[in-house]
């Protein structure tokens, strides 16, 4: 079922044109809009979204967060640091940029690291945007130890 569900999803992302996609720069279309697509809630599009995705406290997403910060410090950084407990967490934004754009959820939280520090964590949890654009992923940023300056020294980039 889940192959099945893999392949329909292949089919339909490269069968469609690409909705996110910005070729003509700022044209002004019937309606005024700059885009046809930035007056349409992203519910509303051809492949919709619910505009559902977890909130900040779901477990499952602090979960995965504390799963990929243990891996990646192991893996890149040989090290064994790791998040031991999530606390004030509270959300930054839901959707800052507007319905048309993909549903994302912007968070922050205090963690407690294995070292005994206080770290603050800026995450996102984005609907549809999990492997092969089937569910919802997290993107986060350990304030400090963003040590390939992904997001920004101090996770700037993380956060709306």
């Amino acid at each position: 079922m889940r192959a099945l569900s893999a392949l329909i999803v292949a089919a339909v992302t490269l069968s469609s044109t690409a909705l996110a996609a910005d070729y003509g720069g700022s044209v002004a279309y019937r309606g005024g809009a700059a885009h046809p697509y930035d007056s349409v809630p992203a519910e509303r599009r051809e492949v919709p979204w619910t505009g559902r995705v977890p909130a900040c406290d779901d477990p499952a997403v602090l979960s995965r967060i504390r799963e990929r910060f243990a891996s990646t410090e192991a893996r890149y950084w040989s090290s064994s640091l790791n998040i031991t407990s999530f606390e004030h967490i509270r959300s930054l934004g839901y959707r800052p940029w507007g319905a048309s754009y993909i549903p994302r959820r912007f968070c922050e939280a205090r963690s407690r690291t294995s070292d005994g520090r206080k770290r603050t964590v800026y995450y996102s949890v984005r609907e549809d945007l999990g492997l092969a654009g089937w569910g919802w992923s997290v993107e986060w940023c350990v304030s400090g130890l963003d040590r390939s300056y992904a997001y920004d020294g101090h996770c700037r980039a993380a956060r709306p």
